[in-house]
């Protein structure tokens, strides 16, 4: 069958595909083991032929992410299907939303970086095929800009977008949730403890399990808040509140700020206004923060192979990409303290309010408060229908 995934037939090599899909990881490592010398060429030489595209056009449907030949991941687009699997395995979901598809290229630039920083990781990818069963959702396309210089040069690129990945149980239940870029290493902590906490809250008795869930988040809540308190003492940064007052991710809580404790587990009582002070700290001190919250998320050799056969074709220097990679390991380490800082306590803090939401409320919620790309805002915030444009129809051509 793995053969006739290349077949010159398109029905045949449809039917093929279409049956690999259904044999789950086991079709998917059929490929990898029929292909295995074409993919090492590749990997190797960077030189895509038409025969590699057809395989990794292969691979990709298969496993149903784009570039999935560097990932070696399997991924569900049905949650319950996923759900059957995660039950039958014993083993938690790793469920990702974002904007757009992730097997297409312009999927949202949270989930392009996932599948260059985070998938084809060494070890992030053996840990996620040995202990999880993975899942993606699109929550709405994303949106795509063409820049025309008039000379016959064009640059593609998507403007908006995040993704934000859940750990789920078995029966869906959320159990943590990484919202944004993290690094490898941050990740991979957060995937381990979410398996390991699963795992045991699934041999306690039926009322414990939450209470332990709960345990969970509080503890990381804790450690979150004491690393960044400590950051912030370190290096000097001020937290000053805007003018303007607070934002929208803390109106919701501020309301329930009164609620009574139930257990000593909840962080109902430990009402987090960081958020507060999130507009006002511009990026040198965010940078100060980052160095001393997430000093080294620098990138292994796959993720940095995977960069240079994706940009092969732009004549970078060695120099230059040297220079490349020290940027990105400095947005990444940026990113991965913001989103725990301001994001990931947060998120937390509503979990243990409400730990019996679904992660369709939680992703809803999440989407409009943290991400504010609510769905009732259809152009995600790239169109006011206040701003004159002096273009025919304000610009919108459909």
């Amino acid at each position: 069958m793995a053969g006739n995934a290349l077949s010159d037939d398109p029905a045949v090599a449809a039917s093929a595909i279409t049956g690999l899909r259904g044999m789950g990881r086991v079709g998917l490592d059929a490929l990898f083991t029929k292909y295995a010398a074409e993919i090492e060429r590749f990997e190797t030489t960077g030189v895509a032929d038409a025969n590699w595209h057809r395989i990794a056009s292969a691979l990709d449907a298969v496993a149903q992410q784009k570039d999935a030949y560097a990932s070696r991941l399997y991924w569900y687009t049905d949650l319950e299907t996923a759900k059957r699997e995660a039950d039958s395995k014993n083993k938690p979901i790793l469920s990702l939303r974002l904007l757009g598809n992730l097997n297409e290229e312009f999927s949202c630039a949270n989930s392009r970086l996932f599948r260059a920083v985070l998938y084809p990781n060494a070890d992030v990818s053996k840990y996620l095929r040995e202990n999880y069963v993975l899942h993606w959702r699109s929550v709405r396309p994303a949106p795509r800009i063409t820049i025309d210089f008039g000379d016959g040069r064009k640059i593609e690129r998507t403007l908006t977008g995040n993704s934000i990945h859940y750990i789920l149980d078995e029966n869906g239940a959320v159990i943590d949730a990484l919202p944004g870029l993290y690094s490898p290493k941050v990740f991979l902590k957060y995937v381990t403890q979410g398996r390991e906490v699963n795992s045991a809250a699934a041999g306690l008795p039926r009322t414990k399990p939450d209470l332990a869930l709960m345990k969970y988040r509080k503890a990381g809540y804790d450690e979150i808040k004491a690393k960044r308190d400590k950051g912030v003492e370190i290096s000097g940064v001020k937290l000053t509140e805007p003018e303007a007052g607070t934002t929208a991710i803390l109106a919701a809580p501020r309301a329930m700020a009164k609620m009574a404790v139930v257990d000593e587990y909840s962080i109902l009582r430990v009402f987090d206004d960081f958020a507060k002070f999130e507009p006002v700290i511009n990026f040198a001190d965010w940078n100060k923060l980052a160095r001393l919250y997430s000093p080294s998320p620098k990138l292994d050799s796959n993720s940095e192979a995977f960069i240079r056969r994706q940009n092969a074709k732009t004549g970078l220097s060695e120099a230059e990409f040297t220079q490349l990679f020290a940027k990105l390991e400095s947005f990444i380490a940026l990113d991965t303290t913001r989103n725990d800082f301001v994001f990931h306590t947060k998120i937390y803090e509503w979990l243990n309010r409400d730990p019996t939401q679904t992660v369709e409320e939680l992703n809803t919620r999440v989407y409009s408060d943290i991400f504010q790309t609510p769905n009732t805002d259809k152009w995600l915030g790239l169109y006011s229908s206040d701003v004159y444009t002096a273009l025919d129809g304000n610009g919108i051509i459909k």
